[in-house]
């Protein structure tokens, strides 16, 4: 979630188990880790399929693990029917 505080009753309705990636490194210099499980927090209340995984000491990057969720979550979406 973007901008300076989250405002959980900004959002309402039902993701209704879109998945939802978050990646980050404990020590990235750009993405306060409370901000990803504030993110985190707000999806799972939408009722979307959060899937948070943090990482030690990994900076601001993305790593092969990510890449490897990534590549497999679009393949499922892509070819479910």
């Amino acid at each position: 979630m973007i901008g300076e505080t989250v405002d959980r009753g900004r959002y309402d309705g039902s993701m209704a188990g879109t998945p939802v990636f978050l990646g980050c490194s404990d020590r990235d210099p750009h993405i306060v880790l409370e901000r990803v499980r504030e993110s985190a927090a707000v999806f799972e209340a939408l009722e979307a399929d959060v899937t948070e995984r943090i990482y030690e000491g990994m900076g601001h990057t993305i790593n092969e693990d990510e890449r490897e969720f990534l590549r497999r979550l679009v393949s499922s979406v892509a070819t479910a029917e």
